[in-house]
């Protein structure tokens, strides 16, 4: 069974910084694209950004520059690493796994997290 559980959420100021922690079970992330969305009440879930054996993709633009991704083969966790963060990155931040490249249809993944709260406010 794959599983991939989320940590690291939040409270932040604005300007600030937080890592968010994907901890993958069951799969080896290596075969596997693992892709970050975020969500707020009322709107879709929306892509930002996903790594996999052909590189990092983002699907935000306004997150370039200020994620990125990166991985601990040891500890079986990729990482979101989020710097200048502002009023629009409050979110709850969902880690996602899929078999091959990264895409930003999340109907495309088969393994979701439970998310993880990120609140950034003064």
């Amino acid at each position: 069974q794959v599983q991939v559980k989320e940590s690291g959420g939040g409270l932040v100021q604005p300007g600030g910084s937080l890592t968010l922690s994907c901890i993958i079970d069951g799969f080896t992330e290596d075969y596997w694209a693992i892709g970050w969305f975020r969500q707020v009440p009322g709107k879709a879930r929306e892509g930002v950004i996903c790594n996999s054996k052909h590189g990092i993709t983002y699907y935000l633009d306004s997150v370039k520059g200020r994620f990125t991704m990166s991985k601990d083969h040891a500890k079986s966790t990729v990482y979101l690493h989020m710097n200048n963060l502002n009023l629009e990155d409050t979110a709850i931040y969902y880690c996602a796994g899929r078999l091959g490249h990264c895409s930003n249809n999340k109907n495309e993944y088969r393994t979701w997290g439970q998310g993880t709260q990120v609140i950034v406010s003064a």
